[in-house]
């Protein structure tokens, strides 16, 4: 088992936040690279994310070179697909090299017992998402936004975003309920299956490490929107929350 740490990181939305904040993402991603054993993005990596046959968008370029760098150096890369980046495929997989998975997986890191999920539509809370959801990623749906031209797609996905307005904003009231309702469902998580040891999701924006039973804990690893907030875990130890300056 590797001495370093497994880095966790979610909702960095590159595409909606300022060019300095990916830079400094970028930056974090060479620290990986030199301190890490694993990397684990769980979800809305990216804000806007689609994959078509022959393009790939012009402005996840870099991040995704670095990506590709990070597997070549032996640390495994996991990628889960968020409510922004969900429509992942053959590219992220075979072009980058990373584990790229759409539903919650379970997996054992540093000793630990994880379950990892992004955090959309879990819970009680996003219902009106659910039902959005289930079109949005219907087969039918990704074969008609297949069609049209990345350019209008991308625009189209800019508009329905919603990233835009939390750059200035803080953490308002839906955040914080998001991560109530993720909190309530870890905890269940964690009641009905005594040999889960860490229930990890993003999606809330809000950092936090909460150690919900004696070495039993519920992780958000927060956000790059507004927060640059990670999580590593070392073996044996407890996850330690992070905020990333450089």
């Amino acid at each position: 088992m590797s001495s370093k740490p497994v880095f966790i990181v979610s909702d960095v939305h590159l595409g909606a936040v300022p060019p300095e904040t990916e830079r400094s993402f970028r930056r974090w991603l060479l620290h990986v690279k030199e301190s890490g054993s694993r990397l684990i993005i769980n979800g809305d990596l990216f804000d806007f994310w689609f994959e078509y046959d022959r393009v790939v968008l012009g402005e996840h370029v870099r991040v995704l070179a670095l990506l590709a760098d990070i597997v070549e150096a032996g640390i495994p890369v996991v990628l889960m697909g968020g409510n922004h980046d969900w429509w992942g495929g053959s590219f992220l997989t075979g072009r980058i090299g990373v584990d790229f998975h759409r539903q919650p997986i379970r997996m054992q890191v540093q000793g630990r017992s994880l379950l990892i999920a992004h955090g959309d539509g879990l819970g009680a809370g996003d219902l009106g998402y659910r039902c959005l959801r289930l079109i949005l990623r219907g087969r039918v749906t990704r074969w008609l936004f297949r069609w049209l031209h990345p350019d209008l797609g991308a625009r189209l996905a800019d508009r329905v975003s919603g990233t835009g307005s939390s750059l200035t904003e803080p953490a308002g009231e839906a955040a914080r309920g998001r991560l109530a309702f993720l909190s309530a469902w870890a905890s269940e998580q964690l009641v009905l299956d005594p040999g889960l040891d860490i229930v990890v999701t993003g999606h809330a924006h809000c950092p936090a490490v909460v150690e919900a039973a004696p070495g039993r804990y519920y992780v958000n690893s927060g956000d790059w929107v507004t927060h640059r907030s990670y999580v590593t875990l070392e073996d044996g130890g407890e996850p330690m929350l992070h905020e990333w300056e450089d």
